[in-house]
């Protein structure tokens, strides 16, 4: 058995550079008619109070390949998924002020997927998909060191978040279920059957994620919180129906979309409140999501008609 486990002070130690110097830049402007792209479109307030400016919806991305899977890693970069035309998905980072794509990774014999910044801000982690279908949780240092694998014996990951640089993990199964790596011998199994979102609530110990097994008859599925701290589950309401997809604008409040329309939640209220919807001619359905407050941008993922 093996894992690596870092502490704060180990990431501080190590050189970073966010600046991300260009590996190889490539081309996202090649039409089609297959996989998801993605979108930007400006944002203003904070919170509950945020609101959109439909008028200045943008398309970053536009190929036949899959774009998808944004996560902002500082104030002006974001990571996202990227398949070439043989399918294997790299790590592609997007600038906002000079409004290029670099290769993050740029591999032959693994796809990554799901690319986040960990906690302490030093590695782009991301799953690997092996030739053998093996998926496990790597972290790809920012400095462009040799990628190292995290944890072992974790496997299949599909989706995660990160607490006290601890990993949280959805592990594919009949059932899935969530995880969250403790130690090195105390791997929790916090949940069973639950949904592809996993999200750590902002300046909490816990972890939200959605519930297939407290769903309802209207296809929402149930909103949970774990604990880290207390090992406590609790459900706080039912998430908003037939979508899967989550992220915290802030400590209370979440987003989600609805085919082309986006809703806010905060959690201590019983009510979704509609930012509009994204008018398209090509895409439809939107899907992953991606914040930043320091851009006031807010990043998406739409599927081509």
């Amino acid at each position: 058995m093996k894992y690596t486990f870092w502490s704060k002070e180990d990431c501080l130690r190590r050189p970073i550079s966010l600046s991300l110097i260009l590996l190889c830049l490539i081309s996202f402007h090649s039409f089609s008619q297959n996989g998801p792209d993605l979108f930007s479109v400006n944002t203003n307030g904070k919170g509950k109070k945020m609101g959109i400016d439909i008028n200045s919806v943008k398309q970053l991305t536009d190929r036949k390949e899959y774009d998808s899977q944004p996560s902002f890693i500082n104030e002006y970069q974001m990571v996202f998924s990227a398949a070439d035309d043989k399918g294997n998905h790299d790590i592609i980072v997007y600038n906002f002020e000079n409004k290029k794509f670099t290769n993050l990774s740029k591999t032959g014999d693994r796809g990554e997927f799901s690319p986040t910044i960990t906690d302490c801000g030093q590695y782009i982690s991301a799953v690997v998909m092996e030739e053998d279908g093996t998926q496990k949780l790597w972290l790809y240092p920012t400095n462009y060191e040799p990628a190292e694998l995290l944890y072992d014996d974790i496997e299949p990951v599909g989706y995660y978040d990160w607490y006290d640089n601890k990993g949280a993990m959805f592990i594919l199964g009949d059932p899935n279920k969530l995880v969250y790596a403790n130690g090195r011998d105390d791997i929790w199994t916090i949940d069973s059957n639950i949904g592809r979102s996993i999200k750590t609530r902002p300046k909490t110990s816990q972890i939200g994620y959605l519930s297939v097994t407290n769903s309802n008859e209207n296809e929402a599925l149930g909103f949970m919180l774990y604990d880290i701290d207390s090992r406590k589950k609790t459900q706080n309401f039912f998430a908003l129906p037939g979508s899967q997809d989550f992220i915290w604008l802030d400590k209370n409040t979440i987003l989600m979309a609805r085919q082309n329309e986006l809703f806010l939640r905060d959690i201590r209220n019983k009510n979704w409140v509609s930012l509009g919807a994204i008018s398209s001619e090509s895409h439809e359905s939107i899907t992953r999501l991606a914040y930043s407050p320091d851009l006031e941008v807010l990043v998406f993922a739409m599927n081509r008609k």
